[in-house]
């Protein structure tokens, strides 16, 4: 049996112990009953015991889930108590979560988690890179934001967790007179010889800059020179037609004045985004947001990828894992 025991697989059991039924469980925490189901067959392998008794019409606790059901209610308990003592009671304070910039997917996820969990109060940040949004969740600042996991140091990975939310199309925002507006679409090729901006220069977009070097990287196109960095949508506007450089975005990103959205083709980039939160964070808000990203991937299909899709090995890889 492992040392330790997270304490959310033990929510998940006392949950299903006391509805004796995945799927209301499932619901009072907020979570996908798949997710639920995961969390019980993990702790019956941690303890090495069968704790249900499932079939077509009921669940039942086998005598190793009586024996455990006090110890679970104890430890959480002392849990809830721990948390309470240190102001960090979950329903007890916001949570303070990071959209990116306002307009794009992060808030859709939000919007249905203050849906779902309509007495957790879910303040929304604006942190504008997930690089920048990473070191305020460390620090304690922020408990949730969406973005490019892989392309966060591994040490800082390492102290947070993630869960995949949607391979996102990428774009490139173009200037209304810029020759390649006339196109519906804009084969990567089609840059080649243009210095296309990707937040070069701002530490708190890192994960970005880095994804675009890679995709550009054997088709000719430069990463644009950094420039001054620009706080809030007006500047950004601003900055970007003084420059009048291609801006490499997502196919969802917010209309802006002068300026054409071109979705990229030949490949089809995709930019990885997830839910990334601090390990070890126990708050109810959590969980929505993780129940409103799944439910929204599942019904929206963000997580199929595309056969023609481009995306890093390194990214694949973490968008297989499912949190």
């Amino acid at each position: 049996m492992s040392a330790h025991l997270d304490p959310r697989l033990l929510r998940a059991f006392l949950a299903v112990a006391e509805d004796l039924h995945f799927t209301r469980a499932a619901t009072r925490l907020y979570v996908a009953q798949q997710a639920l189901s995961r969390d019980v067959r993990r702790l019956e392998r941690e303890l090495g015991a069968d704790l249900f008794v499932r079939t077509t019409r009921q669940v039942t606790l086998t005598p190793d889930g009586e024996r455990l059901l006090p110890y679970a209610r104890r430890a959480l308990e002392a849990q809830d108590e721990l948390l309470a003592a240190f102001g960090r009671a979950d329903a007890e304070r916001p949570l303070l979560v990071d959209v990116n910039s306002p307009g794009l997917v992060a808030e859709r996820v939000l919007a249905l988690a203050r849906e779902l969990a309509p007495d957790c109060e879910l303040m929304t940040r604006f942190e504008s890179g997930l690089t920048g949004a990473a070191a305020e969740l460390l620090a304690g600042r922020l408990d949730a934001s969406f973005g490019r996991f892989a392309g966060l140091d591994p040490a800082v990975r390492a102290r947070l967790e993630q869960q995949p939310v949607r391979y996102e199309p990428m774009a490139v925002l173009l200037p209304e007179d810029h020759h390649l507006a006339a196109l519906d679409v804009v084969p990567l090729d089609a840059l080649a010889g243009e210095r296309v901006y990707a937040g070069a220069g701002n530490p708190r977009t890192l994960e970005w800059t880095d994804l675009a070097r890679q995709l550009f990287e054997g088709h000719g196109i430069e990463v644009a020179p950094p420039a001054p960095l620009a706080v809030g949508a007006e500047e950004f506007r601003r900055i970007m037609a003084k420059t009048r450089n291609p801006v490499l975005a997502v196919v969802g990103f917010p209309a802006m004045p002068a300026a054409t959205l071109r979705p990229l083709v030949d490949p089809v980039p995709l930019s990885p985004v997830s839910l990334v939160w601090r390990k070890g964070l126990v708050h109810r808000g959590v969980e929505a947001l993780r129940t409103a990203a799944a439910r929204l991937a599942a019904d929206e299909g963000w997580l199929k990828r595309p056969s023609e899709g481009w995306i890093p090995a390194t990214d694949a890889l973490i968008m297989m894992s499912r949190g």
